[in-house]
């Protein structure tokens, strides 16, 4: 019983630390509203819509994360996006960050947890570098850049994630690799 003490008193603890921040928030948004309440709305309508922006790639990425670790084992992540993987591994990590949207930020738990799967930083890295090149934005840069431009940028755009990505992978290894200088 004493090994449960310490361990609720330790969620305790990081229970308050998370809620610290919004009580915060509500304590100057409290201030605000009671001597600016014109601007404070204003403000209150403006944190309201980048939270309903957020919903949306936040909600896709955790949707893309209870389907990953329902159907996909590690072996299948391994397998595509493993150290050893093919050509496959690459070109998927390519149109993942191609035809992924919202923030980038909303897609590091859904990477955390492929990596921590088995999925290589290469291609980790490759689908990150990918995130630059957008479908739907194509159209607008050739109307100001012009075709030739655009479909140059955008192959060595992806060519050049591939190269990053492995030597992201490469250097990542070789740094894991090293003999830790402990004293």
């Amino acid at each position: 019983m004493k090994k449960d003490r310490p361990q609720s008193s330790t969620w305790e603890n990081r229970a308050l630390r998370m809620l610290l921040f919004p009580a915060g928030v509500l304590v100057v948004y409290g201030i605000l509203f009671a001597v600016m309440p014109e601007k404070a709305s204003i403000g209150l309508k403006s944190s309201g819509n980048i939270i309903l922006n957020m919903l949306v790639p936040l909600s896709l990425v955790f949707i893309l994360m209870l389907a990953l670790n329902l159907f996909l084992k590690p072996a299948q992540i391994v397998k595509f996006f493993g150290r050893g993987a093919s050509i496959k591994g690459v070109i998927l990590s390519a149109v993942a960050g191609i035809i992924s949207t919202g923030p980038i930020y909303a897609w590091y738990p859904l990477l955390k947890d492929l990596r921590e799967k088995g999925a290589a930083n290469s291609f980790l890295a490759i689908f990150l570098g990918n995130r630059a090149v957008k479908p739907f934005l194509l159209p607008i840069m050739i109307s100001y850049f012009g075709w030739i431009y655009v479909l140059i940028l955008t192959v060595f755009t992806v060519l050049g994630s591939i190269v990053v990505g492995y030597f992201v992978g490469a250097l990542v290894n070789v740094e894991n690799n090293l003999p830790s200088r402990s004293k």
